[in-house]
């Protein structure tokens, strides 16, 4: 049997999904008598690198977070009632009470075009 060089094992392992290393990892450790502590999870991390980013989705939720009135506050509570169908009262205690999400788990689209609305009334906001 051919011995592996160090770049062939890494080659392998780019391929491998994190589940497959994580049983490697297992049966390593059986195999040798060993337990992977600090270094095996900095190598695996590193060897899969590919696999963990394929493993990692695109945020596809976002809040909408008021985190400022401006001096427009009167519009600001009109854009808000606009977005959340609250009440007069909830809107002004919403925009009275900031920083307060307005929107949340929205779409990403969404978020900006809620987003553009406030800043354009004159209000401070994050998406998050």
């Amino acid at each position: 049997m051919a011995k592996l060089t160090q770049d062939e094992l890494l080659a392998q392992f780019e391929e491998m999904t994190l589940i497959e290393l994580s049983e490697f990892v297992k049966a390593f450790e059986d195999k040798f008598d060993v337990e992977a502590a600090a270094a095996a999870p900095v190598v695996v991390a590193g060897a899969a690198g590919g696999a963990a980013a394929e493993a990692v989705e695109e945020q596809d939720e976002f809040d909408v977070v008021l985190t400022g009135a401006g001096d427009k506050k009167i519009q600001v509570i009109k854009v808000v009632r606009e977005l959340t169908s609250l009440g007069l009262k909830e809107a002004k205690d919403l925009v009275d009470g900031t920083p307060k999400p307005v929107l949340e788990k929205v779409a990403k689209d969404a978020a900006a075009k809620a987003k553009e609305q406030l800043e354009a009334a004159g209000a401070a906001v994050e998406v998050k």
